[in-house]
């Protein structure tokens, strides 16, 4: 089966070349307790039998300088796509977009809501900043799909811009911090727009930190799982080990995700495992067909 790792990160050794500026001036702990180059995650992909990785963009390292994913993006194209990030909110920022995305070969994009735990909102008023409407008009009118780390309250915002925008497509990091009630929705509705299940261009990552909030709040990520896949469909559903960001080796990470699972025919877990990811970035290296019929 061909496996995808949509969520990994990569930090260089060589720190004249590619210098640390993280976002907020405040470096993320795992990146000096555990950095790894790209060296280093091949290692682990083969290790783990993992054949393509997506690498995000370490903004907690080198902010909206997306140089070392780029290098190795033309190093390592068989193996590996990329994720960038942009500032949106910066007067360049289609400049900036065309720069990663055409010249420097990046397939997606990501944008912050909120960062983990903690709900602090993008800067400005947020995603709906009116500022940012060229770059969602950009991401819609090109089709490239925009990772997005917010919690459950940030749907109908979301919602609206699926709305605005009819080419945009989210992807929802760590599952976007979907609310865990067994008896109530995943997300927050808002009346007179779409859930973000229905509109066909909401894709959900399924990573550790989702499977350790779920644990720690819920007590199981399982059923967490399950509701995602039956609501969203697993051909918008992929997988992501956050590695290295996430303690453990690859291989590890992987049966993480593997045992939250629930039942799955071949042709659901196929998806998951990797055709979603590749129907989502416009084919991979050396990904078998999407079995979707979307």
């Amino acid at each position: 089966m061909f496996y995808v790792d949509t969520h990994t990160h990569i930090i260089s050794p060589d720190t004249d070349t590619y210098p640390a500026a993280p976002l907020g001036g405040h470096r993320s702990t795992w990146s000096q307790e555990r950095p790894t180059d790209i060296d280093g995650l091949l290692r682990e992909a083969d290790a783990a039998a993992v054949d393509h990785l997506v690498v995000v963009q370490a903004s907690t390292v080198y902010g909206f300088d997306n140089s070392y994913v780029a290098d190795q993006l033309a190093r390592h194209a068989d193996r590996i796509s990329g994720v960038c990030s942009v500032d949106f909110l910066s007067p360049d920022a289609l400049t900036d977009l065309r720069h990663w995305v055409d010249e420097r070969g990046f397939s997606g994009v990501r944008i912050r809501a909120a960062d983990g735990t903690t709900a602090v909102p993008t800067p400005g008023r947020g995603l709906d900043d009116e500022r940012m409407a060229p770059v969602w008009q950009f991401l819609s009118d090109r089709r490239v799909p925009v990772c997005i780390q917010m919690h459950a309250q940030h749907a109908p915002v979301l919602a609206k811009l699926l709305q605005q925008y009819p080419g945009l497509t989210a992807v929802l990091d760590h599952g976007g911090r979907p609310q865990l009630s067994e008896d109530g929705p995943l997300y927050h509705d808002a009346p007179g727009l779409t859930p973000l299940h229905e509109t066909g261009r909401v894709f959900i990552k399924l990573t550790p930190p989702a499977i350790l909030r779920a644990q720690r709040e819920a007590g199981s990520a399982a059923p967490l799982f399950r509701a995602l896949i039956e609501t969203f469909g697993a051909a918008h559903v992929m997988w992501g080990s956050n590695f290295p960001a996430s303690a453990g080796k690859l291989s590890e990470l992987v049966g993480l995700v593997k045992e939250q699972l629930p039942s799955l025919d071949e042709t659901d877990l196929a998806l998951i495992a990797g055709g979603t990811a590749a129907r989502l970035y416009g084919g991979l290296a050396g990904a078998a067909p999407s079995t979707s019929q979307e």
